[in-house]
């Protein structure tokens, strides 16, 4: 017994990585934990291969190479606003990703302040770093370059063996200390000041959040790194005073364009007079870098969204009132009942490059959003915008599939304190919960030049589902989203997937496979007892009173709802239909509402409120509604 546990200890001992944080935060003079903490938020102390992220940083400490920007523009194509009584009569442009001739850290909040008028406010608990300033003026220069003079190492090697990354990380931040004129103090309190400088003030804070809770995981090299948790004090930062932000979260205002274009149209969303309900919280990718959100959102031409997340730093930006509707979901009835925040990432790519600092900033601003409009934190409310129902049959192939089957869904909702999936043994649903980091199932279509290669394996939170429970047997199909051929393993075609913390009826089990009801049908996927990718579960369900139940992708009010000089607004079902025997997990019953919003004056708005009942029902791996005539509730 005690050999074996000798032999743990030898096993877990930490060496690697590890050892190349402890040597550069020696020859740099940096504290150790401090290097860590930095790297915690900017990539897990992950090295990537080598590949850079959305905004073009390498390695550990995400060292930031301006040439490497992605130059993808930015993803709104349809019509966003999802209304059919107002289609938007001018396309969204789609201008390529800002190139970046700067750290982003740096070139998003100049852009910001320069092109939509955004500004900062309020000063950190150090007291002289503007909260709203998410990065300092010494950060013209791309990190890469500057830390290349610094070690006098090749960008090459810099971007690609990790010690030598850690090492440019290291010098950099010795670089800020010494250039604010303190000394190279093994205090990690007295580098404040210069991880601000490296990053942001609130980046900063939350690299003490990190020092206080400690940290400990193996990382994609299988390296095995600790951060022993400390007593550290708080660094609190402020937000700009017209944000809509938790006090722990620095924000600035960067609003979005609503002004009058041409003869009857305006944009890019509606004002309200009034609060409104929320019942969604849509979780998006941008599809391209930050750089380009501040000319993006100042056009009335474009959509809109409330808020958006830096990927390097976690710097938040809103651009809309919560109280307004952002045009952002493609589905009007969506659009009007909810909140949409974008993330700066690309969904192929997203395991890999969507960063801590970027979930931890999101997380406690959804935390914070669901607190203030009373929204239930569960996978029916918090959403994604692939996650979100196609509001007629011919909308359902546009439809979106960010943030898609590499944003950690589980590791979200953790970081919200609402761990998904309670377990019930005798449970009537079953939720998806693969264990992320383990479960790698294949994809294809990550480089979009070569749509048959498969993808760098990587963690993900989805399953794929299959008509019948082996490995070969076909995918399951979606008869709206592929009118024609068959589903495929693409990142981009969810057509046969389920997501970490969707819940769904069991509909049957086979040895190591479990089928839940999808879309109409039996939807098998592999589940073995010691490899679980999903958890019995309870909850509500509704099961089909006659065969043909239609399905919506709206819950609109009855024709009688409607006032004089509104028009009627069809129910039109989609290409679904339920029958008996079937059961789909209930996620919230509403009653049918339209806001007709065609007036640039929100005075002229008119709430239409109808007396029929739906169900949001998880029929495939979008919501969709049954109207509550048709089915019974199953407890």
């Amino acid at each position: 017994m005690l050999f074996w546990a000798a032999a743990l200890l030898v096993a877990l001992a930490p060496g690697g990585a590890q050892e190349d944080f402890r040597a550069a935060a020696k020859e740099y003079g940096v504290p150790e934990s401090v290097l860590l903490g930095v790297s915690y938020l900017e990539s897990r102390w992950d090295s990537h291969d080598g590949r850079p992220s959305v905004s073009g940083g390498y390695g550990p400490m995400h060292l930031v190479d301006a040439e490497a920007v992605p130059q993808e523009g930015h993803d709104h194509t349809g019509d966003p606003r999802g209304d059919d009584a107002r289609p938007m009569r001018i396309a969204p442009a789609h201008p390529p990703a800002h190139p970046g001739a700067r750290s982003p850290t740096a070139a998003g909040d100049a852009a910001a302040g320069d092109a939509a008028g955004g500004s900062s406010s309020g000063d950190s608990a150090a007291g002289d770093t503007a909260a709203g300033d998410s990065a300092a003026a010494d950060q013209d220069a791309p990190t890469l370059q500057r830390a290349a003079l610094l070690t006098g190492l090749p960008a090459e090697t810099l971007r690609r063996d990790r010690a030598a990354n850690i090492r440019g990380g290291a010098a950099l931040l010795a670089d800020r200390q010494r250039r604010l004129g303190a000394p190279l103090s093994a205090e990690p309190t007295a580098w404040y000041q210069a991880i601000a400088a490296y990053a942001g003030p609130s980046f900063a804070g939350e690299v003490f959040e990190v020092l206080r809770e400690g940290a400990e995981r193996r990382t994609d090299d299988g390296s095995l790194v600790r951060l022993p948790a400390a007593p550290v004090p708080v660094f609190r930062t402020t937000s700009a005073a017209n944000t809509e932000c938790p006090a722990t979260l620095a924000c600035e205002w960067m609003p979005a364009a609503y002004k009058r274009f041409g003869k009857d149209d305006y944009g890019n969303h509606d004002r309200m007079r009034t609060e409104r309900p929320i019942d969604y919280i849509v979780i998006h990718d941008t599809e391209g870098s930050y750089g380009g959100i501040p000319t993006l959102v100042k056009d009335p031409k474009y959509v809109s969204w409330h808020y958006t997340i830096r990927s390097g730093d976690g710097h938040v930006a809103q651009h809309v009132a919560t109280k307004d509707v952002a045009w952002h979901a493609g589905n009007w009835d969506v659009n009007t009942r909810s909140i949409g925040i974008e993330h700066e990432g690309f969904m192929a790519r997203g395991g890999s490059w969507y960063t801590e600092a970027m979930y931890r900033s999101s997380a406690r601003l959804v935390r914070y959003l669901a607190n203030k409009y009373d929204v239930p934190l569960d996978r029916a409310h918090i959403i994604g915008h692939d996650n979100v129902p196609g509001a007629s049959a011919s909308a359902i192939p546009g439809m979106h599939n960010d943030p898609g089957p590499y944003w950690d869904w589980a590791r979200f909702f953790a970081m919200m304190e609402a761990p998904l999936g309670d377990e019930a043994e005798d449970g009537r649903s079953v939720v998806i919960k693969p264990d992320y980091d383990a479960h790698r199932p294949d994809f294809v279509g990550c480089v979009r030049k070569r749509p048959a290669k498969l993808c760098e394996p990587q963690g993900a939170a989805s399953v794929w589902l299959h008509t019948e429970p082996r490995d070969d047997a076909p995918l399951v199909d979606d008869v709206g989203k592929r009118q024609k051929g068959a589903s495929t393993y693409s990142v981009y075609d969810h057509s046969a997937r389920a997501s970490a913390g969707q819940r769904y009826a069991l509909a049957d089990t086979s040895g190591d496979w479990t089928a839940i009801w999808y879309l109409g049908q039996k939807a098998w996927f592999r589940n073995p007892p010691d490899q679980p990718t999903a958890v019995r579960a309870a909850g509500p369900l509704v099961a089909p009173v006659h065969d043909k139940v239609k399905v919506y992708g709206r819950a609109y009010p009855e024709r009688s709802a409607y006032p004089p000089g509104v028009r009627f607004q069809e129910l039109t079902p989609l290409p679904y239909r339920l029958g008996r025997g079937q059961l789909y997990s209930l996620g919230q019953t509403v009653r049918g509402t339209y806001l007709a919003a065609s007036h640039f004056n929100p005075a002229k708005h008119v709430m239409v409120r109808g007396r029929i009942r739906y169900h949001q029902i998880q029929l495939g791996h979008r919501m969709m509604f049954v109207k509550a005539d048709d089915v019974r509730i199953v407890s």
